[in-house]
């Protein structure tokens, strides 16, 4: 029996990050729906729901005032005991290691498959897409694209950075963007500010402006009011690598005559799977003449203050950066991956994790999880609680006494915030570095000053702090960042992505507690060939994002609960294409997010056998929509595509010639009689007729009033080969017979004599009718043909399949050589298209 998805619990949170929001007594909590368990078999459990938002106290946080928003740890049980007995509190669930479960059935052809850990990402920035394809994403597709400003945020637009400032220049009028104006609106959309806001640019602010003063440090920037301290944590992190930030930060823009100043900046994110430039005019938000929102602590430096805005644009506004995690930003600012571990159940690999994702040039962070009364508290081994530290190195240590020598395992921290340090073994001074050989010193560069970094050894590290978190640095970093940073990192993740929909009816089938409808989610294969490791598996880190949420809280929509199973296919040339519901009926997954979330990503390692597996992504409940990107990271490379039928089998398999059953002999004269006894002395029929023709001729079972002109007229195209516009006996013949064989298709899935097909039958009805397709084609059909209520009428399925099969042969007529690629001159696609 298939095993059962873990059940979920709902839990409130409130934002405490911004004095705005703890200043309110009536705070509208978001949601986010974590697994409290470790079950193992497939059906999901109904949910339960903890209702009191004020039970909940933050307990981990990567910053002062870090927010919480998104913040759920999956396994709260043992926090909950520790500090609150009875309530699970909010920490990062962005990454990997966050949601365990020790207890994962393996299917007996797959044995050993080890799923290492899980875990699910932060809110997301949400925004309108710019990647509708559902093909892998190129590099010259995904890395590099370069765009101006537009009224959605960041779509790529018709005038780029360099364009837009030399109209200026040559105008001599300071930039203003109309996609993101100087006005409240930019800045809250739901609620309003208690005071106005007064929109200045840098040179009214200060006397001799600079993006960047002496370089960024990672302790000059301030949150303001805006409960944002995650993007704030992020652009502190990010400036520890300046290749990574000259990549977000071009270098190319400033305040001088020199750098060509005229109110216009760009910075460069990663969304959704490509690079993508966004241009901002300088106009910040001030309130008596002092920057309300992030900035840095020195008044003439202006480059967070800018970021920030052009973050804002891209998902909206303002107040939609409110609530969210560092690795969440992290990843939009790098390309990244990222993992998340609770040190208290940390692998037994994990420090071996550590050094191999150092040598892949990860950033990495760890935290000590604090209540809201704890926020900066100094312990007395030096460490802050509530803060995030950058582990800016990963090493074994050779330990030489005169009774023996040992490797300890370390790390170094650096606090961003201060310069407090640990105390402890390994601490600046510590007398273990009287025992550590000179040269490895040399090597380490190790120095002692009161400058906020230190050593310390891991063990110690998983006794005094809560999180860590990974950004796993793949392709899409490498390919921008500057040839130093590429040097030093000449080993890198191999990356896979791929961009999908769910849509209502069609590819929006929730998890495999609906066995009915798990299998019209959208399936990705993926073939591991090699092993990376002695154990005979390989590594790859599953993420499954969900796109443009965030901006999308400015219609009302949330984040969804999302999560993914992995299937094991022993032969891929025996299973259907893409799996059908027997297939789920009787087989088991390998692997799995441990939980579905209502937060922007779900991460999972996991170590599988060599073979071919499938992924399957979902919403927990059906006929949910949503757009997603699933993301396959892996040590070696491995091969990835759609479980799906290609386009090019969809026109290989359909045949050319669709022959409809042979008429009876009572058929044939009864249809031939109604066409003699219509048509003109020409004996041919026209549109008007063939309406008449078939509404007489066709019997349904179900309501029917006949054909509309539209529908008819594309029957006409579908047999008028020599664009007369009329058809003879025969060409009518063929044609009846072929409606009438669509109509018998069409009846056998109404299965209420209604007139309509739920849409989740419609390609099990296409395929019965003669036509192989994809989900991508069954999107655009529900899309266009498609009833509110998730039904395709009679008329609409048949006008549906004309359509279909006129394009095909219009397609074929074009390929000569089947290729699966034809050629057009505007001439015929005109001709062509007008007349289908």
């Amino acid at each position: 029996m298939p095993q059962d998805y873990e059940k979920k619990t709902e839990v409130r949170v409130r934002d405490w990050s911004s004095s705005e929001v703890r200043n309110e007594v009536n705070v509208k909590a978001r949601s986010i729906t974590v697994s409290n368990s470790s079950r193992t078999k497939d059906d999901e459990q109904p949910p339960t729901r903890v209702r009191d938002v004020d039970q909940l106290v933050p307990m981990f946080s990567a910053f002062p005032g870090r927010n919480f928003i998104s913040d759920i740890e999956a396994e709260y049980a043992r926090i909950a005991t520790r500090y609150l007995r009875q309530h699970a509190g909010p920490c990062s669930v962005l990454r990997s290691g966050c949601l365990f479960s020790s207890n994962w059935n393996i299917n007996a052809d797959v044995r050993g498959a080890d799923v290492i850990d899980g875990g699910s990402s932060a809110r997301a920035p949400q925004v309108e897409r710019t990647v509708s394809s559902t093909q892998p994403l190129a590099p010259s597709v995904s890395f590099g694209h370069i765009g101006g400003s537009s009224r959605r945020g960041y779509t790529l637009a018709e005038k780029s950075f360099e364009q837009l400032r030399d109209e200026c220049l040559r105008s001599g009028k300071l930039f203003e963007d109309p996609d993101f104006p100087a006005i409240d609106r930019s800045v809250f959309h739901t609620q309003r500010f208690k005071r106005h806001f007064e929109w200045k640019r840098p040179p009214q602010l200060h006397r001799d402006p600079k993006l960047i003063v002496n370089g960024q440090k990672r302790f000059d920037l301030v949150q303001g009011e805006l409960g944002d301290c995650w993007l704030v944590a992020a652009a502190a992190d990010l400036t520890l690598n300046a290749a990574l930030l000259a990549r977000v930060i071009p270098e190319d823009q400033g305040f001088s005559k020199a750098e060509k100043y005229c109110g216009i900046f760009h910075f460069q994110f990663w969304r959704h799977g490509q690079w993508i430039d966004v241009v901002i005019d300088d106009r910040l938000p001030t309130i008596n003449g002092t920057l309300m929102f992030m900035h840095s602590a020195e008044n003439s430096e202006f480059w967070s203050a800018l970021l920030e805005k052009a973050y804002a644009k891209v998902n909206g506004s303002y107040e939609n950066l409110k609530g969210g995690t560092t690795s969440e930003a992290l990843e939009d600012f790098t390309g990244g991956l990222s993992e998340f571990y609770e040190l208290g159940k940390a692998p037994l690999n994990l420090f071996a994790r550590m050094e191999k994702s150092f040598e892949l040039g990860a950033m990495m962070a760890c935290s000590i999880e604090a209540v809201e009364a704890q926020l900066e508290f100094k312990m007395p081994n030096g460490l802050v609680m509530g803060h995030a530290y950058s582990i800016t190195d990963v090493r074994t240590i050779d330990v030489v006494t005169p009774n023996k020598s040992v490797k300890v395992p370390c790390v170094r921290l650096r606090n961003p915030w201060g310069k407090s340090e640990w105390r402890g073994p390994f601490s600046d001074g510590s007398k273990e570095w009287q025992f550590v050989p000179e040269s490895q010193k040399r090597q380490l560069e190790l120095e002692f000053r009161e400058d906020g970094e230190f050593w310390m050894s891991y063990p110690d590290m998983l006794a005094n702090f809560s999180k860590l978190e990974i950004c796993n640095l793949g392709p899409e970093t490498m390919v921008s960042a500057d040839p130093d940073f590429v040097k030093r990192h000449t080993v890198t993740w191999e990356s896979n992505v791929f961009s999908g929909s769910w849509t209502r009816g069609v590819t929006a089938g929730g998890c495999r507690n609906f066995l009915d409808t798990f299998h019209l989610n959208p399936q990705y294969r993926i073939t591991m060939q090699k092993t990376d490791g002695p154990d005979g598996l390989a590594s790859c880190i599953i993420a499954l994002m969900q796109k443009d949420r965030r901006k999308l809280r400015m219609h009302g929509l949330d984040l969804l609960t999302i999560g993914f199973a992995i299937y094991h296919l022993p032969d891929p040339r025996k299973v259907p294409t893409p799996l059908n519901k027997d297939f789920f009926r009787y087989n088991m997954s390998v692997g799995r997010s441990p939980a579905f979330v209502n937060s922007r990503q779900v991460t999972t390692r996991f170590r599988l056998p060599p073979g071919d597996y499938c992924i399957v992504p979902s919403t927990f409940e059906p006929n949910e929509e949503a757009d997603f990107i699933v993301r396959v990271y892996s040590e070696i490379p491995i091969e990835m595509a759609e479980h799906d039928n290609t386009p090019a089998e969809v026109i290989s398999h359909t045949p050319q010639d669709i022959k409809p059953p042979p008429m009876t002999l009572r058929q044939e004269e009864e249809v031939t009689a109604l066409f003699n006894k219509i048509a003109g002395a020409d004996l041919e029929i026209d549109t008007n007729q063939l309406a008449i023709i078939l509404t007489k001729s066709l019997k349904t079972p179900f309501p029917f009033k006949g054909f509309s002109p539209e529908i008819v007229r594309s029957m006409m195209t579908m047999s008028d080969v020599d664009f007369s516009g009329k058809l003879g006996l025969d060409e009518f013949t063929a044609l009846w017979g072929t409606i009438k064989q669509w109509k018998d298709t069409f009846a056998k899935y109404d299965r209420k004599n209604s007139g309509k097909v739920e849409m989740q039958h419609l390609r099990e009805a296409i395929e019965s009718a003669g036509y192989l397709v994809n989900h991508h084609v069954l999107r655009v059909i529900a899309l266009r043909y498609g009833q509110p209520d998730q039904t395709l009428n009679f008329e609409d399925f048949i006008l549906c399949i004309v359509r279909l099969q006129r394009m095909i042969s219009i397609f074929r007529s074009k390929d000569t050589y089947n290729l699966k690629s034809a050629i057009f001159s505007f001439d015929d696609w005109l001709l062509n298209t007008m007349y289908t």
